[in-house]
């Protein structure tokens, strides 16, 4: 059974990497090999005291290895320390303080011993050490007299820990003292003041050092600081001398920079290659000193170069032999700068150029091991074997040390030990154990058989091969049962036996077999590929702008290869989806119902199979009305201004685009909130123009793309002082409502309008081209004012003035209006009527005279009815109409009018009063028309060849009938017209017979009357003649003869008979063509009859249609 094994495509580079280094090193453990130290405590190894001490020593080997302990140079006996225990199948070390051990007195360099038959591997020394967090002096501390402006140093010297305490600076309540560009704690702990304020003073200074090995805190005695201010030292002196003395300290004073530390112009520091460099300068002065850092003849090393405490400290991280050099800080303010040129050399304790592997080689065969290191200063290389120096170890003809060399020629079994390299300098040391192994093994393919190995098309394929044998094997690839020998560039070989196909296609799927051969033996193993295609999201979420409360849906729509399981799972902002019930995910969406603002984020949808993962991402912005404004405040108050600001709330992301600012006026509408402006939405105050007596108060509404806000709280109410009215009532008119008077109205002033107390009105009058004074009166809570006994409609000029206790509004622009109108007093003259056609005519008159219309000319009205027509000579009864033209038109169209008609109209002015007298009635007649159609048309008494028609005269005959004109043709049953025939018939005819007409035929009839001017409409309708009455007795109805009936019944008797036949011959079996036989004996009688010839049928019905009333 195949072994399945998914590779994803993110992990190939991890899984090659692990293939390389272990494969080709690693010697089943079922074989003798030396031993190989696989655990180690570290080299500086500082221990809690109060716990249990582990020195830990793993090993593996063949046979499994014993341990022994050296302790500062010489054999550490365990069994006689009972405190000492070595833990079983192990060289870990366990020393037992908590029964009464003292961790002191097992400090020292340890080194472990791990040996078998085939060598002995040795560990690093291990030095141990315990943690100390030694108690703070005691000291007696001075307090700290400084005057404002001078720098200050606060010394905290903690004691020496191991490790070295972290430093910390806090007050009595435990509460860290806040630290700026002006306080800041150094890298030895120290507190650092460039210049003190009298802020500064203070009895709670306490530096802490927090020891972490031991969990705990030392506390130094409190420091006082007291900062003399120079009023108070200036007020101190003055109380202690005379009055002729001369006294006063000087004022603070600036100062330019010095360096508080490090001290001097120079200084050197040493770190090691791969360690922090932290380089650190403060400075006094006042201004605060700006400190700045560069590197002479150099830039700083960029992505490794960081700032801390407030630019004062300099680190670089990782550092290299490359960061040598000069540095420079700079400390600069207003008056002048400082530098410092710290000079940084680079060493480097050993590390690894190459590192000695482990040999397993097969007798009689060569090899080498290589111990290259470096570092600064440069190295030492020494060889032990089997933990003894090289030179005092027994002798191997195979081995010739050359340097970092040891050379291994013709190897025989007994050639097999552990090999230690030592390289080191004064900075530290490096120590590695590699094994010469001599077997002689036949090939091992260490990968389990059958393996089933699934990636992903375009993706690369592993395939492993792990393998192990003595001599090294030979490893060769095949495709397929009979397949030839891989080769090409179209693949990898890796030496530790995996074979890569970087690009794998659906082409490369199939059975591989991979051999290992030596000397000794072969040996294969097969595996099986399978190429999936690739899981995509074909419908990726999409960015999303949803309004608070709304719903939103993200789509992660997926295509995966058919034999893969695909899992879907959304994240928000790279972590899980909230446990709320409004998140509803789907087969392919996700959905989120009633959205709130913490939904805001970044969704993704993540797809994984077994073999390959792919992922998309959506933005959900989840937008909202803003939040209302707050903190408004009132500033640069005024008579007729002020400034107002205020902090906008939060936008819910939709920029605001504007603010609305309403005012209330608690004075005169309390509650009531009015308009003020509004200002861009990047704006936060605004100058507000203010009325006199009004007592304001202010609120201020958001506004962006999803609405307005609520509005803010009001803000503090401002009364303006009293003042004159600014304006003066508009919209006034004077206009008269009775012949003898002028009314005055006028729109009244707001309340905030009034400007103060006591608004009233100067309302004044005088009639226009008279010379007359201004009439005035005063008047108070109204909108209008009655002038009485005025001349009827005659033009005055108007003005109404605003006042109020502290004077009047600025002088009014005057209206021109008019006192009350009266009925016209005279009618138009000279009235004309022009007939155009028979339904229209045109009327002209002269205008009266402007000074009696006696009010504004609004028009002329027309009054006009039909007495009687002029073809029948009775009386109807009269309906009046009215057509009015507007303004001053002497003229106008009558439409509508009936033809051959006599007519009355007369014409009267019209202004706002009312109507004028009449003008004389004008007679006028319309000439003839067409006339209407016949009232009715009846076609009567139906005969073989005649039909009788009678008809009505028009309701509307517009004239003089002269005639009626009769025309008709014959319909067949196509609907097809005959021949048309026309008839003239006198006009005081009613009634006519056409003779001659064919029998059993349909006619249609058209039929209208004339006047002189011309034919009216017609009326049509349709008729039939009767058959002949000889054929219609040989159409007798056959269904009622008595032969028929009888014919039927014989007919049905014979088909019930054959019907029995073909019954009874079917229950024997047989088989009777009835279809066939009834096609071929069709009865005649049943035949379909032909269809008409197409000439006019012969019906029996008679129709009649009437399109006229009766």
């Amino acid at each position: 059974m195949m072994k399945k094994m998914s590779i994803p495509t993110s992990k190939a580079s991890l899984v090659l990497f692990l293939c390389q280094i272990i494969s080709a090193l690693d010697v089943p453990l079922d074989l003798s090999q030396p031993p190989t130290i696989t655990q180690q405590s570290p080299k500086d190894y500082i221990v809690d005291p109060r716990e249990n001490i582990v020195i830990q020593c793993e090993a593996k080997g063949k046979p499994p290895p014993s341990f022994s302990w050296t302790r500062n140079g010489t054999h550490f006996d365990i069994d006689k320390d009972a405190q000492v225990t070595m833990k079983p199948n192990s060289g870990t070390l366990v020393v037992n303080i908590m029964n009464g051990g003292k961790a002191e007195a097992y400090e020292g360099v340890y080194q472990c011993t791990a040996r078998n038959e085939r060598g002995a591997a040795i560990s690093n020394n291990i030095v141990i050490r315990p943690s100390r967090s030694p108690l703070w002096t005691k000291e007696k501390l001075e307090p700290n007299h400084v005057r404002e402006g001078d720098s200050l140093v606060l010394h905290c010297r903690p004691p020496v820990g191991l490790p070295p305490p972290i430093i910390f600076w806090m007050d009595n309540a435990f509460q860290r003292l806040p630290q700026s560009e002006r306080v800041s704690q150094g890298l030895n702990g120290d507190l650092y003041f460039s210049n003190v304020q009298p802020e500064d003073t203070r009895e709670d200074y306490i530096c802490y050092a927090r020891f972490n090995h031991t969990q705990t805190i030392q506390q130094k005695q409190p420091i006082s600081v007291k900062v003399f201010s120079m009023d108070s030292l200036n007020d101190t002196i003055a109380a202690n001398l005379s009055d002729t003395d001369i006294y006063g300290a000087k004022p603070v004073t600036e100062r330019q920079p010095v360096l508080l530390t490090p001290t001097g112009s120079t200084s050197t520091k040493v770190e090691l290659r791969g360690n922090v460099l932290l380089l650190e300068c403060i400075a006094a002065g006042l201004p605060t000193p700006v400190i700045r850092w560069i590197k002479e003849g150099g830039e700083l090393p960029a992505n490794r170069t960081f700032f801390e405490n407030f630019k004062k400290t300099l680190k670089i991280i990782d550092v290299s032999e490359a960061d040598s050099g000069n540095y420079k800080c700079i400390a600069r303010n207003t008056l002048g700068s400082v530098h410092h040129v710290i000079s940084v050399t680079v060493k480097a304790a050993p590390y690894w150029i190459t590192a000695p592997r482990n040999l397993v080689l097969s007798p009689g065969e060569d090899g080498t091991l290589i111990c290259r290191a470096n570092g600064n200063p440069k190295p030492s290389i020494s060889w032990l074997a089997n933990g003894v120096p090289i030179a005092i170890a027994p002798e191997d003809p195979s081995r010739k040390v050359d340097g970092d060399t040891i050379i291994f020629s013709h190897v025989q079994e007994r050639s097999s030990a552990v090999y230690q390299c030592n390289a080191s300098n004064e900075y530290g040391y490096l120590l590695a154990n590699a094994f010469v192994n001599v077997l002689a093994e036949p090939p091992r393919i260490l990968t389990p058989a059958n393996k089933l190995y699934q990636v992903i098309a375009d993706s690369p394929a592993l395939l492993d091969c792990a393998y192990f044998g003595s001599p090294k094997p030979e490893i060769e690839w095949f495709k397929g049962v009979k397949g030839s020998i891989l080769r090409g560039n179209e693949y990898v070989f890796h030496d530790n036996g995996t074979l890569e196909i970087p690009v794998a296609q659906k082409n490369s799927a199939g059975t591989y077999t991979c051999v290992a051969r030596n000397e000794l033996g072969k040996i294969q193993n097969e595996m099986q590929l399978e190429i999936k295609d690739p899981t995509m999201i074909i419908k990726q979420p999409e960015y999303k702008v949803i309004q608070r409360y709304g719903q939103v849906s993200f789509e992660c729509i997926i295509k995966h290869d058919s034999t893969l399981l695909p899992t879907v799972t959304w994240l928000k902002n790279n972590d899980e989806l909230p446990d709320d019930e409004r998140f509803l995910v789907g087969k392919d969406n996700l959905t989120i119902m009633n959205v709130t603002d913490k939904d805001d984020g970044t969704y993704t949808c993540i797809v994984n199979t077994t073999l390959d993962s792919v992922s998309a991402s959506a933005v959900l912005t989840v937008v909202a009305r803003p939040n209302p404004p707050f903190d408004l405040e009132l500033t640069g108050q005024l008579e007729r201004s002020i400034d107002l600001s205020w902090i906008p709330g939060d936008e819910n992301n939709s920029p605001i685009t504007n603010f609305v600012i309403e005012y209330e006026d608690a004075l005169h509408e309390p509650g009531v909130w009015h308009y003020q402006t509004e200002v861009p939405g990047t704006q936060t105050t605004a100058q507000l123009k203010l009325s006199p007596y009004v007592n304001y108060s202010f609120r201020v509404i958001a506004v962006n793309k999803i609405g307005r806000s609520q509005p803010s709280e009001p803000s503090e109410q401002y009364l303006t002082k009293s003042a004159s009215p600014d304006e003066n009532p508009a919209n006034v008119q004077g206009i008269g409502s009775e012949p003898d008077n002028l009314v005055i109205t006028w729109e009244p002033l707001k309340g905030f309008q009034s400007n103060g107390p006591g608004l009233q009105y100067k309302v004044s009058w005088r009639q226009k081209d008279v010379d007359d004074e201004w009439t005035s009166v005063i008047v108070a809570n109204v909108s209008k004012y009655i002038v009485s006994g005025t001349p009827t409609f005659v033009p005055y000029e108007v003005k109404v003035q605003a006042l109020n206790d502290l004077g009047y509004a600025p002088e009014p622009s005057e209206v021109i209006g008019h006192s009350g109108e009266d009925l016209p007093m005279v009618a138009p003259g000279n009235v004309q009527v022009h007939v155009i056609n028979s339904t229209l005519a045109k009327v002209h008159w002269d205008p009266v005279p402007l000074k009696t219309v006696r009010g504004h000319l609004q028009g002329y009205k027309v009054y006009y009815w039909k007495v009687q027509s002029l073809s029948r000579r009775s009386r109807r009864h009269i309906e009046k109409k009215i057509l009015t033209f507007r303004g001053n038109k002497t003229f106008g169209m009558l439409p509508g009018l009936e033809p051959y008609s006599s007519y009355k109209l007369n014409v009267r002015v019209v202004n706002g009063k009312g109507e004028g007298p009449a003008s004389p009635d004008k007679v006028f007649n319309t000439p003839e028309g067409v006339p209407s159609s016949p009232s009715f048309l009846k076609i009567t008494n139906p005969t073989l060849d005649s039909l009788t028609l009678e008809w009505g005269s028009p309701t509307h005959p517009n004239g003089v009938l002269i005639s009626y004109t009769l025309k008709f043709q014959p319909i067949n049953n196509t609907h097809e017209l005959g021949p048309l025939v026309e008839i003239k018939i006198p006009a005081n005819e009613s009634s006519l017979i056409l003779k001659n007409l064919n029998y059993s035929t349909r006619y249609k009839f058209y039929f209208n009357a004339q006047t002189s001017v011309g034919s009216g409409s017609q009326i049509t309708e349709e008729a039939v003649t009767i058959m002949d009455e000889a054929m219609a007795s040989r159409q007798v109805d056959i269904a009622t003869q008595g032969w028929f009936i009888g014919l039927m019944c014989a007919v049905a008797l014979l088909i019930l008979i054959l019907l029995i036949v073909c019954f009874i011959r079917r229950n024997k079996g047989g088989k009777y063509p009835v279809k066939e036989k009834e096609d071929a004996h069709a009865d005649p009688e049943i035949q379909p009859m032909k269809e008409d010839d197409g000439t006019f049928g012969e019906y029996r019905l008679f129709s009649f249609v009437s399109s006229a009333p009766f």
